[in-house]
């Protein structure tokens, strides 16, 4: 019996080893640790071994936050002790699943077990859970009657209402606070700049930081950048002595979200030159870019250099290279990075669809929306928008039809896509009378889905209502009045495409001139202007342009 008794403890003392290696390494098994629980005997199972259990399900980067509570309610019901470590870590998973509820239940299990006035910690984490949860109110009752508040408390309150874009409230917390760190004043920051665009506030307050680290260097260059100053960022980013790949990520995704896609890869490739290994989000951002500007090679040598690196090929990264193939007409290299997929989400199939459509392949597009029927994959309006869209590119007015009366609440948008379709067919009195059904006003963007039907049809009467529709909306742009005039030359009406380019002028308005871009043989990527010359052989392009032109005329 002793025998027995001591091969068990030296199992129990073996797993429970194993139980803390597992929650405390890096990179945690999770499957390992929570295959081991169930081996211990009721007897063995103690305080400890729970909160390292409940503690495993948190700290690694396949957190199960979930888990994690119900662990916690298994050892309430097998009545074993909790402690005061036990509750901060099941309030953080409280806070993870924004689980009000959930909360609220452990606040009351902390009053009664008498932990909720003494143990700072305890009261930390109902603080940051109602935080998360929005519940601002009940974190101000908890904060203000905690007589041992420490730096973290007053942070937490900070950055609740920072998150709820509550800066006033923020500010006066944060003019409060007996003592700062950097994680306040980056609080501030990120709640100006990011939350609210206030840069010039966020800006003020960077300047006044006696002691800045890379997290309150990156704050405010993705504030600039979230407000789409990227000359700001850069003067910043270039100003830093110390970078993290975030820092770069931030340049690379700020430079392509924001329609810069040449400068987007040279930050990227500056990145590289620098020996910085990029991380998926780098890449990502790349990818974007090189899809932007159609520079295929260059996002075919990337895909290559995530491979060879080994960066994850996760669904986001495998769905901005199915996005990025699609964009530079390579439907084959999408389909088989598609297919390669081991999971897909409603975001890579619409990608996925679009890019089928906007390539010419509408029937297999369909297919495919089909096939997600068939798998039971959820679609939202967004999702609605690019289906219709694809039915509208390729002509398919029954299908687009069908489809639209499939969706539980069309939005306005869903609408814009159903008139687009119309419009393209030359079924204009349909469109109208669908217009005329809407449940609500439409805006700016389905009139002039109807404007650009009209230059197809050359429908100039109903083009000119449309466009005091426009005017009403302050929706005519330099856009419209192109539109309109080229409605009107279409028609042979000069005298009015002389009045409409008047218009443009006297209204101060500029038609943004035209661009293309192509790869070069090197890798590298050149912009073309409309009517600018660029400084590298200009007379030889324009040579040889001529000389095409000459030999298109003689054939």
């Amino acid at each position: 019996m002793l025998n027995s008794f001591i091969a068990n403890y030296r199992f129990y003392l073996y797993v429970k080893s194993r139980l803390r290696v597992y929650a405390i390494s890096k990179f945690p098994t999770m499957n390992s640790s929570s295959r081991m629980f169930p081996q211990f005997q009721q007897t063995n199972k103690t305080t400890y071994t729970y909160n390292t259990m409940i503690r495993s399900h948190l700290w690694n980067s396949n957190s199960i936050p979930q888990v994690a509570f119900e662990i916690y309610v298994k050892m309430k019901r097998e009545g074993i002790d909790c402690d005061n470590y036990t509750y901060p870590f099941v309030l953080k998973a409280c806070t993870m699943i924004c689980g009000l509820w959930e909360g609220r239940q452990v606040q009351a299990e902390v009053v009664k077990v008498g932990f909720f006035d003494s143990n700072v910690f305890v009261i930390n984490g109902l603080i940051g859970m109602y935080c998360k949860c929005r519940q601002m109110s009940c974190s101000r009752v908890l904060f203000d009657g905690f007589h041992g508040k420490d730096l973290v408390s007053w942070n937490l309150m900070l950055s609740g209402y920072a998150g709820c874009g509550d800066m006033a409230e923020a500010r006066k917390v944060f003019d409060e606070m007996p003592e700062r760190d950097v994680v306040s004043w980056s609080i501030m920051i990120d709640g100006y700049g990011k939350k609210i665009g206030d840069v010039s506030r966020a800006r003020s307050l960077f300047d006044q930081m006696h002691k800045r680290d890379l997290v309150s260097w990156n704050t405010m260059i993705d504030s600039y950048a979230k407000v789409g100053d990227m000359v700001a960022a850069r003067e910043l980013f270039d100003e830093m002595e110390h970078k993290n790949v975030i820092s770069w990520n931030i340049m690379i995704d700020g430079y392509s979200q924001h329609r810069d896609p040449k400068e987007a890869l040279n930050v990227f490739n500056l990145m590289l030159s620098n020996d910085i290994k990029p991380d998926k989000f780098c890449v990502v951002g790349a990818i974007s870019a090189c899809g932007q500007l159609g520079a295929l090679d260059q996002g075919r040598w990337i895909h290559i250099y995530i491979r060879k690196n080994k960066i994850t090929l996760d669904n986001v990264v495998n769905t901005a290279l199915v996005d990025m193939y699609m964009k530079c007409g390579s439907t084959e290299e999408a389909r088989a990075v598609f297919v390669s997929m081991s999971e897909r989400n409603v975001i890579s199939w619409n990608v996925m669809i679009s890019g089928l459509g906007i390539n010419g392949f509408g029937d297999e597009a369909l297919s495919y929306f089909d096939q997600m029927g068939k798998e039971g994959i959820q679609v939202d309006n967004l999702f609605y928008v690019s289906v219709l869209t694809v039915c509208s590119h390729a002509g398919f007015i029954s299908e687009g039809l069908e489809i639209f009366r499939k969706i539980p609440k069309p939005k306005v948008e869903h609408y814009g896509c159903l008139i687009d379709l119309l419009g393209r067919a030359g079924k204009l009195g349909q469109a109208l009378s669908f217009i005329a059904s809407m449940p609500m006003e439409p805006n700016s963007d389905l009139w002039g889905s109807v404007l650009l039907a009209c230059q197809v049809q050359k429908n100039v009467g109903l083009g000119e209502f449309v466009l005091n529709k426009l005017k009403k909306l302050d929706g005519d742009d330099c856009g419209v009045y192109v539109v309109m005039s080229n409605i009107y030359a279409d028609n042979g009406m000069w005298e009015c495409v002389t009045k409409m380019r008047k218009m443009v002028s006297e209204k101060g308005m500029r038609k943004e001139s035209g661009k293309s871009v192509i790869e070069v043989v090197d890798g590298g990527v050149k912009e073309f202007v409309c009517g600018k010359k660029g400084r590298v052989h200009s007379d030889e392009i324009e040579q040889v342009l001529w000389s095409l032109s000459k030999i298109m005329d003689l054939e």
